[in-house]
């Protein structure tokens, strides 16, 4: 066809330009960072196969670590991790999400939100900045299309924490990430984990659309031989406990669910003693898992599977404290989805939720010290 307008060469195009001057761009500060970042993030778990990807994410991009959960300082070296008290974790993976996505942002909206505190804690008479030392480790490199990988990841970065004795503290992420949290932790255990578990939805499936999801967590985590589904209780269940397979095998397991009928008739104070009672029924240690749904999305309207009839802002704060008193081994906040919040009050919410539970370990003196 003749359109009167010169005919295009290859070789004379910007395209074949811009391949042509790539090639003669230095790379030495690039490899030298490269290596930089490498040697401070760690080596990444054995199933990843490029290994220029790190443990710790150590170059933020789009969801990445964006500043430190406040008022902890940013470890860059992670291999200084070890003599600190606590350690904050992002896990920015939503890829187990089945129905709104979105918690991939939930550590940086808690990180973000949590820049409102500055440590001091009136309620529990404590500074959280003199009481304890805290760093936060960043993100765990997720890859985004691999749920297994990244459960590799997830599970190898709590490995590392719980190997150096550091209380772990685990920015999510969907609660899929709940499994490989406990799948990192239980090696480190000298007996059987319980598991409290704040939840509008059991996540006691085996698989959701043949994967582990966000509906899985608890099934796989209570395959581990030292946290039994005896010592698992659930709190906050109920309008939608998710598929009907969830309640099958959480009664088989005898897992122990708790109902928000149950609050209603028994009260708080009531649910958390018996919470207590079966958690640590011959367990050494015990793990909080808080998922942000449990709260009315009235008050937490920030997370893929909202569920009519939760808590309070004001009840969970005080559970997720009351559970602490007997001293924890270490907490996940998950669901947190920013996409559909509303002014950060979800973020909001997560971020005090730990701070709420950190300064009741110091308080109760199961954590740092009380000056």
């Amino acid at each position: 066809m003749t359109t009167g307008h010169p005919a295009i060469q290859r070789a004379e195009t910007h395209g074949t330009w811009i391949q042509q001057a790539e090639q003669q761009i230095d790379t030495k500060r690039a490899k030298e960072e490269l290596e930089r970042m490498r040697a401070f993030g760690l080596e990444p778990a054995e199933s990843i196969r490029d290994r220029n990807i790190t443990l710790f994410n150590r170059v933020p991009v789009g969801y990445g670590h964006f500043g430190p959960f406040n008022p902890a300082r940013f470890l860059e070296d992670m291999r200084e991790l070890g003599g600190q008290d606590v350690v904050f974790i992002g896990a920015p993976y939503d890829g187990g999400t089945g129905f709104r996505s979105g918690a991939r942002y939930g550590p940086q909206g808690m990180r973000s939100m949590s820049g409102m505190q500055r440590g001091f804690l009136p309620d529990f008479g404590v500074d959280l900045k003199e009481s304890l030392t805290m760093v936060d480790a960043g993100d765990v490199t997720v890859i985004p299309g691999n749920l297994e990988k990244s459960f590799d990841q997830i599970a190898k970065a709590l490995s590392y924490a719980a190997e150096r004795a550091v209380f772990p503290v685990v920015l999510g992420g969907d609660h899929s990430i709940g499994y490989p949290d406990v799948r990192g932790i239980a090696p480190y255990i000298d007996g059987n984990i319980g598991i409290i578990h704040f939840d509008r939805h059991a996540d006691t499936a085996e698989y959701g659309l043949d994967e582990r999801s966000h509906g899985t967590p608890f099934f796989h985590a209570t395959n581990i031989p030292n946290a039994p589904p005896a010592n698992l209780v659930q709190i906050g269940i109920g309008r939608s406990t998710g598929p009907r397979p969830m309640v099958r095998n959480a009664r088989e397991r005898g897992t122990t669910f708790i109902t928000m009928r149950d609050v209603e008739r028994f009260g708080l104070d009531r649910v958390v003693e018996y919470a207590l009672e079966v958690a640590w029924h011959n367990a050494k240690a015990v793990w909080i898992s808080l998922d942000i749904d449990v709260v009315d999305p009235a008050f937490a309207p920030g997370t893929g599977s909202p569920v009519p009839g939760g808590f309070t802002s004001r009840e969970i704060l005080r559970l997720v404290s009351d559970v602490a008193k007997e001293g924890i081994l270490g907490m996940e906040v998950v669901e947190v989805a920013p996409p559909y919040d509303s002014s950060d009050v979800t973020s909001l919410l997560g971020a005090w939720a730990i701070l709420e539970v950190l300064g009741t370990l110091v308080q109760a003196r199961k954590l740092g010290r009380v000056l």
